[in-house]
């Protein structure tokens, strides 16, 4: 939703008289934006760069911490365009509450902390040396026992009322052996279907069928299917609490 107000009053005024320049903002000016709203106390290097939002390695006291900043703004390609404010701080908030929505329910994914406008903090999953990697960049030792970790986990999302909706080898992360999915700002919340449960539980199958399809292609590396249409079935169904898909 470009240029609605979605920030605090005090970012609204800026906007209207303004104050504030409509650019993207660098390295420094994001540091200074995470440190002065309390998020963090420490912040110590970009360790993911996406095309909506970037990842910092932060710290909160002696506590290593990832934060996810949405980037306000979005520069047109075209040339001679003006910079044009972006809605991404709902996107933010849509993400840090399918994450807590996931967590809450025991899934596997980066314990969510706090929220302000477009950056949130959540758990830091890697080491020293470095974040843990994308399943996309791992070679499995034992790929089956690792596939059937993938689906107990797309499962547990289910079961705490979250389908994702982009669910590919690259939104998935191997920490400690276990696999951990991220990046939820387009997920399908299906704990509550509305007041039209079988357009959810559609838009749900649709996700995971294509999110079991890209999952497939990966795995298919290794020589291993997924029966995708059987999964997303059965977990679908499992999701039906008012039997609008018999």
């Amino acid at each position: 939703m470009p240029n609605s107000p979605y920030l605090d009053a005090s970012v609204a005024w800026r906007i209207k008289s303004g104050s504030i320049d409509f650019k993207e903002a660098g390295y420094e000016s994001i540091v200074e934006s995470i440190l002065s709203s309390g998020l963090a106390t420490s912040v110590k290097a970009l360790i993911s760069a996406g095309k909506e939002a970037d990842v910092y390695l932060a710290g909160y006291r002696d506590a290593p911490i990832a934060v996810k900043v949405y980037r306000l703004y979005r520069t047109s390609h075209r040339g001679g365009r003006p910079i044009k404010l972006d809605g991404l701080g709902w996107t933010a908030a849509k993400e840090y509450e399918m994450t807590h929505q996931a967590w809450k329910g025991g899934a596997r994914v980066p314990a969510p902390a706090r929220r302000v406008e477009n950056m949130f903090t959540m758990r830091y999953l890697g080491c020293e040396a470095g974040p843990a990697p994308r399943l996309q960049d791992v070679k499995l030792g034992s790929p089956e026992n690792f596939l059937e970790k993938v689906l107990h986990g797309v499962e547990a999302l289910s079961v705490a009322g979250v389908v994702h909706s982009d669910l590919s080898a690259f939104n998935i992360l191997v920490f400690e052996g276990e696999p951990w999915f991220i990046d939820l700002s387009e997920a399908i919340r299906v704990d509550r279907t509305g007041t039209s449960p079988w357009m959810r539980l559609q838009e749900a199958s649709d996700a995971l069928t294509s999110g079991l399809n890209a999952l497939g292609k990966y795995f298919g590396k290794y020589g291993l299917e997924i029966e995708v249409e059987s999964v997303a079935s059965r977990l679908v169904r499992s999701l039906d609490r008012f039997g609008v898909l018999e």
